[in-house]
């Protein structure tokens, strides 16, 4: 029996990935320092791996994102070797739209493929990359993005192209197989995680075209994961060395493998370890798993991760300050590899001390629950998700009490982070610098921004959010049943890290969690500051979280203390209160069958609590979702604002609200803030031009795509003051068509 594991963090214990690229990108690192660093790095994550399990892959290791590395691997852009070629791709003037990597917070590059004249382009071996890491380290199987996973997840072509795409990759990709197999590797990784999507008839037929091939270019071992595959079983006769399936998200697949086995002359890898959440596996249900996948096939079965390892922190061992109660139930990448190692003693060798104390720790426990919170869930009632006022009737008492000229500008909610002010709040977190001088710092700034803002002429303004260091952890850390790490960093794009509470007990919160802040910014300035939320779907899919208790009870719980802190806001005279939700789409079920049961939780949470009067403005910001499939569920949300995405995609967003005829405002984003390149005033224009084609002019908001921490103040200031002149100029081409508010 062998041990597999995958997609271990490339970040490093203590982020060397971020520092070095983020060194080299503010011109503090040389070309050849960061290529060491991140040698050496790949070296010790590959020394992880052959400390705990017998095979694994490499070259998973990237510069910023394995689908842009994989575009290039193709040919699909010009491609010269320069460091400044690549990272133009992911962060430059002409930078590929980022998304939501299935229904996770990675966001993956969108690689773009071109069809003129009905014709695809000429894909080819332009970068040999998973060649290149096979020579450096050849005890590993070649890591590469399979062909149907690449397509269906890039743009730019037409529906009905796909399979004429699909058959001009194959020759790409089987070259690509050939140069593997004859440099010496016996077997090669191809991921194939969009094989758990919905797939038409269509494309299983293409899948088994493309496989039919590409299995006789070489040995490939084929993963998917993240949830079951619906055509499993017409998979089996193909010519791959072996199938890696998720037995932990993927039920379906252990009801085929019960059913219909699994081919002898075939490897099946079980994912049977949790790649995406922390709770400890109970070994001996594990291995009474894969003894059952044993009884129910003659083929040879590998213990693996269900899904890339990357989605959790490196490992628990660097945490001191958290509960030890808790601290001793949980698992990060670095414990799944311990967890393989254990499961495979358990299965081969019986069970040991080590496998009995590990598996005493794989459960919750009592005092993590709240007999008052559970009863205050259960008696919620059909009112009590919904407002007062139906969205006509609220609008126009909104209007009359905010007063706001015709494409009213606002950001989305965070100003620039400075290192001093980082370098003040981890001193505070500390202990080393007092509680009154961090507030005051807080309040300076608070003071600095509201005044740019009033400067550049912004209409709805917002507080800045210098006392939060991330959105998901601030409220976290004042809820109770939430727990912080300190160093339990996961990627989410890029060298965009953050750091995922534990959610292991009942939701309640104590006291007000944003009052102080948002009240002082008010007292600045006669216009309206917003209060700054985060949503309960958001709090859950940004979290670890508790599986103890079915997740829309969890759900109702965050949205019950959220509803808590909406009011306290209300009752201080804050008129617009922002409930950002921007992993709504994200945490939907990769199968269009389980929709309808997921989204009337996350509508319910979301209406739970933002059920404001309806004189309060409710908010509300999403970025990179797909908004065409879910734009009837966002309309349930019964927001009166929605803010989205829509730089990267040019204001192509818009056409989901074309189509759906949504009643109410919407904030097209007009301003790339994960780029530093500054846009013109001409380029937001034209993005809301494209807007006001299917929006009426009144419905339209004028802000940037996400909150602004991360970029630098000498960025932001002139794109806002661009983005404030947008709106004046569409203010006198449209204005007169806009009633006086």
């Amino acid at each position: 029996m062998q041990t597999y594991a995958y997609g271990y963090p490339r970040l490093g214990r203590k982020r060397e990935y971020k520092s070095l690229i983020e060194g080299y990108w503010q011109g503090k690192i040389p070309e050849a320092e960061l290529t060491a660093g991140l040698d050496a790095l790949e070296a010790e994550r590959l020394q992880t791996y052959q400390r705990f399990v017998d095979r694994f892959p490499v070259g998973e290791l990237s510069l910023y994102d394995p689908m842009l590395d994989t575009a290039l691997i193709l040919g699909l852009y010009p491609n010269g070797g320069r460091l400044e070629d690549y990272f133009a791709l992911a962060r430059g003037e002409r930078a590929l739209e980022l998304t939501k990597w299935f229904n996770t917070n990675y966001h993956y590059l969108v690689p773009e493929i071109p069809f003129a004249d009905g014709q695809p382009p000429a894909f080819r071996v332009a970068w040999n990359k998973p060649l290149e890491a096979f020579r450096k380290s050849p005890n590993g199987f070649p890591y590469v993005i399979g062909p149907y996973t690449f397509l269906r997840l890039s743009k730019g072509y037409p529906p009905e192209a796909f399979g004429t795409l699909l058959r001009a990759l194959i020759p790409a990709y089987a070259e690509l197989f050939r140069s593997l197999k004859a440099a010496g590797a016996s077997m090669i990784h191809v991921d194939e995680p969009a094989w758990a999507l919905d797939v038409p008839p269509e494309h299983v037929a293409l899948i088994r075209e493309a496989y039919e091939a590409l299995g006789r270019a070489a040995d490939l071992m084929v993963f998917t994961y993240y949830d079951s595959v619906d055509f499993l079983e017409t998979l089996y006769d193909l010519p791959v060395r072996g199938i890696g399936l998720d037995l932990v998200h993927g039920a379906e697949n252990l009801e085929t493998l019960q059913r219909a086995g699994f081919p002898a002359d075939k490897i099946l890898v079980a994912g049977v370890v949790d790649g995406r959440n922390i709770w400890k596996t109970d070994l001996r249900k594990a291995a009474q798993q894969v003894e059952a996948l044993r009884r129910w096939t003659q083929a040879e079965v590998w213990l693996s991760n269900a899904g890339p390892l990357y989605h959790l922190p490196v490992t628990v061992e660097v945490e001191t300050r958290l509960d030890p109660a808790l601290q001793e139930r949980i698992a990060f990448a670095t414990e799944r590899l311990v967890e393989l190692r254990l499961l495979k003693t358990l299965l081969t060798d019986g069970e040991t001390e080590e496998v009995r104390r590990w598996n005493a720790y794989a459960h919750p426990i009592d005092h993590w629950h709240r007999p008052e919170v559970r009863e205050r869930v259960r008696r919620l009632e059909p009112a009590d998700f919904s407002r007062a006022l139906p969205y006509a009737e609220r609008s126009r008492l909104q209007k009359e009490r905010l007063r706001l000229p015709p494409f009213p500008t606002t950001t989305i909610g965070s100003f620039p982070q400075t290192e001093d002010l980082r370098r003040a709040r981890t001193a505070y977190r500390a202990g080393k610098l007092p509680e009154a001088e961090y507030k005051a710092l807080i309040q300076e700034r608070i003071r600095y921004v509201i005044q740019v803002q009033e400067e550049l002429g912004l209409d709805v303004l917002v507080h800045g959010e210098f006392e939060r260091s991330d959105m998901v952890e601030f409220f976290a850390e004042r809820l109770e049943g939430f727990a912080i790490t300190q160093h339990g960093w996961i990627l989410s794009y890029g060298t965009r890290v953050y750091r995922p509470p534990i959610l292991y007990g009942d939701v309640r919160r104590p006291q007000p969690m944003t009052l102080a802040e948002i009240t002082y910014a008010q007292s600045l300035t006669a216009k309206p500051v917003k209060g700054m939320l985060t949503g309960p779907v958001t709090m859950l899919a940004w979290s670890f979280v508790r599986e103890d208790i079915p997740v829309h009870e969890v759900a109702f719980q965050i949205a019950l203390a959220i509803q808590d802190e909406v009011r306290d806001l209300e009752a201080a005279g804050i008129r617009v209160i922002q409930i950002d939700e921007p992993a709504f789409r994200e945490r939907a079920p990769l199968k269009r069958r389980r929709w309808p049961e997921y989204f009337d939780w996350a509508v319910k949470a979301f209406r739970l609590a933002s059920r404001a009067r309806p004189e309060t403005q409710i908010h509300t910001h999403m970025c990179y979702s797909e908004f065409n499939e879910i734009i009837e569920y966002i309309d349930a949300l019964d927001a009166d604002v929605i803010s989205i995405e829509a730089t990267r995609s040019r204001g192509e967003v818009i056409q989901a609200f074309e189509r759906h005829r949504y009643a109410r405002q919407i904030g097209p984003g007009v301003y790339d803030v994960h780029s530093p390149a500054i846009p013109s005033i001409e380029l937001m224009e034209a993005i809301l031009e494209r807007a006001i084609r299917v929006i009426p002019p009144e419905n339209i908001w004028v802000n940037p795509d996400c909150g602004l921490k991360t970029r630098r103040w000498e960025e932001v200031i002139p794109s806002l003051r661009n983005m404030v002149a947008a709106a004046r100029r569409l203010r006198e081409r449209h204005g007169a068509a806009v009633p006086a508010s």
